[in-house]
């Protein structure tokens, strides 16, 4: 019973909006799966193909119902120099051992990195990458005529108005039909879908890939498809993450691993190019009222129906209709709530947004903006973890004892502090270095504290450390050096 509820949840809940956002998507699917072919420097089929596969597999397996997966940007700039070099054959090659790594990442259950990830970082990813969407659109805006530029307008004004008239039906699918009829109807000349590359004809096929399955093989791919696999799950994980907010819904992020491993594994078979979650095609989708994994398969059969079945239609479909929607997009996903809470959020968190946004945006590598983002969250945590360490000192009424009463993490950022709160100038007899409220995390904070005790001990002193509880006690057995071996492990000496 609960398997046949789970089954109409994930697949028969509010059925007609599944598959109108899944056809708005596919429509939407097809310039961006041409151009990114175009980026990686092979023909459209490739991406297209990709497309289809990698979105109706990861429908069916992935961990994020209503997500999108297709030929992306982000792999397609790491395979150019692959296909240059060494051709088609091996970059099918480097996806399918792309898919394998992905999915031994999700059986390691690797999914569990996003909870590193701070909220700041993924603002920053979300703004940045619906300013690359927005920059994307631009170059078919330049060196054309006022009738694109009338279009682009008037599909923004259906996109944002059409909502009033019924909700029933994506107001961005009306948009891409009407300027597609007005635009045949009235013989205009724009730029199409067909100006982008030829359109496959026929289905894709499962081959295996013509290269020599040797070691030197192995070597050529093997640093494309760890990089495809790093880059491509990075962005499925954080696209996840947004969805879920975007729906109020969880997800699993290891099945999300194996699912996109999946659908590379065969894609490469398929004759496609690798690829990951879309946030563009996902925030479509969501935005038109999807919310299971039926509008995802069908974005990805309705798109290979589209290439194959209706190519001389789909040619027809003028760019700045697409343009529309796209730039709807990069509005929908930027987070303008964002620069208002720059002046209310902690400093650290709007650096660490804004210096993800200016590392992706300025290298349009989404992978480079998020290392930077996490690294810089991690330094401003240290730092702030580290200023809460508390030292204070109470000396004998006689002078020939003093303890030093310690609270807070002792770790790599702050053991300099520990280490610089001690004199060596004036040591008294005994010193007593009481620990019950500090917690030592690591081996350079078992490092600074036998620097103590050993400088104290060359001044003359009898040291006493107290208080350690287990786990740092069992730190300091075990690569301290300050301490007796018959020391108990509530106090070394």
């Amino acid at each position: 019973m609960r398997l046949v509820q789970t089954f109409r949840r994930n697949w028969l809940t509010n059925v007609p909006t599944e598959l109108l956002s899944g056809m708005l998507v596919a429509l939407a699917l097809i310039p961006e799966a041409i151009g990114f072919s175009i980026v990686a420097g092979v023909d459209p089929k490739v991406g297209l193909y990709a497309s289809f596969s990698i979105a109706v597999v990861t429908a069916i397996v992935g961990g994020r119902p209503a997500m999108i997966s297709a030929a992306t940007a982000s792999t397609a700039v790491l395979m150019i120099t692959l296909v240059r070099d060494h051709g088609l054959q091996y970059l099918f090659a480097a996806t399918i051992l792309m898919g394998l790594i992905q999915i031994a990442a999700g059986a390691a259950r690797l999914g569990l990195l996003m909870k590193f990830v701070s909220r700041s970082v993924v603002t920053g990813f979300v703004n940045a990458l619906a300013i690359l969407i927005f920059l994307a659109q631009v170059p078919h805006l330049i060196g054309v005529g006022w009738q694109t530029y009338a279009m682009v307008a008037a599909g923004l004004g259906i996109i944002y108005l059409f909502p009033f008239v019924t909700k029933r039906v994506p107001s961005a699918l009306v948009s891409i039909v009407v300027l597609t009829g007005f635009t045949i109807y009235f013989g205009l000349k724009l730029h199409t879908v067909g100006d982008m590359g030829e359109l496959p004809s026929s289905l894709p096929v499962f081959l295996l890939p013509e290269i020599p399955f040797t070691l030197e093989t192995l070597q050529i791919i093997l640093p494309y498809s760890v990089t495809m696999a790093a880059v491509g799950l990075l962005e499925s994980l954080l696209t996840a993450s947004i969805v879920d907010d975007m729906t109020d819904t969880g997800s699993n992020k290891n099945r999300e691993c194996v699912g996109q491993g999946v659908a590379n594994t065969i894609t490469g078979f398929l004759g496609g190019m690798g690829g990951c979650a879309m946030i563009g095609q996902s925030v479509i989708n969501v935005t038109a009222g999807a919310r299971t994994r039926l509008s995802s398969l069908f974005a990805g059969c309705f798109l290979l129906f589209l290439i194959v079945a209706m190519g001389d239609w789909v040619k027809q479909i003028p760019m700045p209709a697409l343009v529309a929607v796209m730039i709807m997009v990069s509005i929908s996903t930027f987070n303008w709530s964002s620069f208002i809470n720059l002046r209310s959020h902690p400093l650290s968190s709007s650096v660490v947004m804004l210096t993800t946004v200016v590392v992706v945006v300025a290298t349009h590598d989404l992978s480079l903006g998020v290392l930077a983002g996490v690294v810089l969250s991690g330094v401003f945590f240290a730092a702030k973890v580290a200023r809460l360490l508390g030292i204070e000192i109470e000396r004998s009424e006689d002078g020939t004892e003093m303890t030093y009463f310690i609270t807070g993490q002792v770790f790599f950022a702050s053991s300099n502090s520990l280490v610089d709160a001690f004199d060596y100038q004036d040591v008294p007899e005994r010193v007593r270095i009481d620990v019950s409220d500090a917690h030592f995390w690591d081996i350079t904070a078992i490092g600074a504290l036998d620097d103590i005790v050993l400088n104290l001990r060359r001044h003359g002193a009898t040291v006493e450390v107290i208080g350690l509880n287990q786990a740092s006690a069992t730190m300091v057995e075990r690569f301290g050096t300050h301490h007796k071996p018959a020391a108990s492990r509530g106090a070394a000496h």
